[in-house]
């Protein structure tokens, strides 16, 4: 009885074993599920979300350039609050001083953007033989239709002009700009705030000081790295812009700001800034080489500064996968536009620091890490 019984429990247990294991795969399936939904619903929230999550990680990302500033003034007696508004109506009195400054410029830059596209259409069109035969088709579509020919319908639509647009996104604009700043003193005025925050959530003693010592690393780094970031952009945009005086291009100050800006987003806004000189040397200049030299300029000092200067002050510890750059800008940049592609380094060296120094995200800190090299020793 004994032995038929051990058998029966020998035979029993595999059976039990699979019927135990049969449910691990829906349980990774729901899991599954869950992880997808969740991410899709976080990816609608930012989406829809875009006009009030945008000023919001906006103001965050200043405080933390402009946190050192607060901290060090406090340490040499001058309250939080007064340096916070120094600071807010310091970084109001810049933009409105760039708007301003730049309203000319812009504006006549887009009112002259139809002699622009002429002249351009006019220089190369050696090279646009194909699109011309189609315009040319399109215009005896258009005289046909002009003539009442019944074969052909004409069809206008009254599109509003690039400045009716701006002018109708003012208040908009004027809101989010209100909410960062806004949002910005209250951040800068908390001071230490958060940390004492922190001190009262975390449970015991020892999870308070590693706590403390997390965020204020964090918090260190990063508005090192943001404040360094944009010291070298700054820098950037007044040599591009001495640049582009001494080679003659119109408005140079505008294309030190603009270059300035778009070198927030890497590897597209260096781009995007030598077609920009490019296109308005081809307008400006006559000469092939007076043609060549601003793109040249523009390229040169990118180079330099992506390739010297930003290496040689940020050092390696946080330079920063290249694929994750290039996607994280496409996706925010998808999502929230062009101020999206600016702070989506910013954000993505923010979660890289914070991965860094939180136990169980160090994957996620060494895959958006560069290559190691035989000289990071220390890593």
């Amino acid at each position: 009885m004994q032995e038929h019984s051990e058998a029966t429990a020998a035979v029993a247990a595999p059976g039990d074993t699979a019927h135990a294991a049969a449910p691990q795969p829906v349980d990774k399936t729901l899991r599954a599920a869950v992880v997808g939904t969740f991410l899709l619903l976080l990816l609608g929230a930012l989406f829809f979300g875009k006009d009030f999550l945008l000023p919001v990680c906006l103001a965050f990302l200043l405080a933390l350039v402009l946190s050192p500033i607060v901290r060090g003034l406090a340490r040499r007696g001058v309250p939080e609050g007064i340096t916070a508004v120094a600071l807010v109506v310091a970084v109001l009195l810049g933009i409105g001083s760039a708007a301003y400054g730049l309203s000319g410029p812009v504006t006549q830059w887009i009112a002259e953007a139809p002699t622009v596209a002429r002249d351009v259409q006019r220089k190369i069109a050696t090279l646009r033989r194909p699109v011309d035969a189609v315009v040319e088709a399109s215009n005896r579509v258009e005289k046909m239709a002009e003539n009442g020919d019944p074969r052909a319908q004409r069809v206008v639509l009254a599109e509003p002009g690039l400045l009716s647009r701006a002018a109708t996104g003012v208040p908009e604009v004027l809101a989010k700009v209100g909410l960062t700043l806004v949002l910005l003193l209250f951040l800068l005025a908390s001071g230490d705030m958060f940390f004492e925050k922190l001190v009262k959530t975390l449970p015991t003693l020892s999870d308070k000081k590693r706590g403390i010592r997390i965020a204020r690393t964090v918090q260190r780094e990063v508005s090192r790295y943001l404040l360094t970031i944009s010291l070298i952009n700054a820098g950037l945009g007044v040599a591009i812009g001495i640049g582009m005086w001494a080679v003659g291009l119109p408005n140079p100050a505008l294309w030190g700001i603009v270059a300035a800006l778009l070198n927030f987003v890497p590897y597209i806004g260096a781009g995007i800034g030598i077609l920009l000189v490019g296109a308005i040397g081809l307008v400006t200049f006559d000469t092939p080489g007076a043609i060549l030299l601003p793109p040249a300029v523009y390229a040169v000092c990118t180079i330099l500064e992506g390739q010297i200067i930003t290496p040689m002050l940020v050092g390696r510890r946080l330079e920063m996968n290249s694929v994750a750059v290039f996607l994280a800008v496409a996706f925010w940049g998808w999502l929230w536009g062009i101020v999206g592609a600016i702070i989506a380094v910013p954000m993505l060296v923010v979660m890289k620091v914070f991965a860094d120094h939180v136990d169980g995200m160090h994957g996620l800190g060494e895959f958006l890490a560069a290559r190691d090299t035989p000289d990071d020793d220390d890593d």
